[in-house]
Formats: structure tokens, C-alpha cells, sequence
């Protein structure tokens, strides 16, 4: 993937949304070279956003590397924050994946599980947007708010 042009503008009015500040905190905390010292949001969010062009530039076929998956369990832990955020319980996010990038991720709350999504050809992972991640993750905030609601019990238990 041709990471020297960025599809990302630096102003984006959904580098404002919460998921995205929440998803830019987990990888700067991930980022263990300090690699992003001094990178802009834009920039760091970039290599989430999937393009046609960019998905065009990626084997159908392959599996996915320590940064993908990293970047995969860095969006279910800000998933998870926000859900905290809005709930007021705590959530806890859970992703198994094999080598081959097959898995599941899950967030639960209590004995409740809110978020439940089959991971499959994950070293393809991304969005084709930052405002279609930003939508895409308020439908599955509300979901999982819907189903904290309606099994209350399950969730404080």
C-alpha cells in the first residue's frame, strides 16, 4: 500500500468524532518506538482508511500483519471505552484471531456480550472513510446500548 499520499485531510471534521480521538489515543499508546512523535491526527488515523484504490493494492488472498492486528484490538478497546462512557459500565473487549487473520471480536458488559463480529480477511481491514467509521461505530454503540438496556440484569450481574 502507497502510504505517501495520505487520504486523509488534515481538516477532516471527523477527526472531531469520538471515535476517532479515542482510536488515535489507543495507537499513540501502542506505539512503543515512539514512531508518532509528532505526527498529526490525520496521519496516524490514515492507514485505517481502506480506498478502493488502496484495497485495489492489497492481495485478496494473505495474512495480516502485527500493525493490522494491533489496529484491529485498538478499535474494539476504544469501542469498548466509549461504551463505558455511555453506559456507565465497564466493557471489555476480547479479539481472538488466528495467524491467518479468521476471528472474532467481542465486547462485553457483565455477563452481557454487546458486540459480537466475525473478523475475516482482517490484513484488509478498514474503512473506507473516517466518516463511515464514525457511522459504523454509532450504529454499533446504539446496538450495544439497546442491548445493555433490554438485558440490564445480565449486564450489572
Amino acid at each position: 500500500m502507497s502510504t505517501a499520499t495520505l487520504v486523509v485531510q488534515e481538516n477532516d471534521t471527523f477527526l472531531e468524532s469520538d471515535i476517532v480521538k479515542d482510536l488515535i489515543k489507543q495507537l499513540r499508546a501502542i506505539d512503543t518506538y515512539d514512531t508518532y512523535d509528532g505526527w498529526s491526527a490525520a496521519k496516524i488515523i490514515d492507514p485505517l482508511v481502506l480506498t478502493k484504490e488502496r484495497k485495489r493494492e492489497i492481495p485478496v488472498v494473505g495474512d495480516p500483519d502485527g500493525l493490522t492486528i494491533a489496529r484491529i484490538k485498538a478499535y474494539y478497546n476504544s469501542l469498548a471505552t466509549l461504551l463505558e462512557k455511555k453506559s456507565g459500565l465497564m466493557a471489555v473487549p476480547m479479539v481472538n484471531m488466528s495467524h491467518e487473520g479468521f476471528g472474532r471480536a467481542l465486547i462485553m458488559v457483565g455477563k452481557l456480550v454487546v458486540v459480537d463480529k466475525i473478523l475475516r480477511d482482517t490484513h484488509r481491514w478498514g474503512f473506507p472513510s473516517l466518516q463511515e467509521l464514525s457511522e459504523q461505530t454509532d450504529k454499533t454503540l446504539e446496538k450495544a446500548l439497546g442491548l445493555i438496556e433490554k438485558y440490564n440484569a445480565a449486564a450489572t450481574d
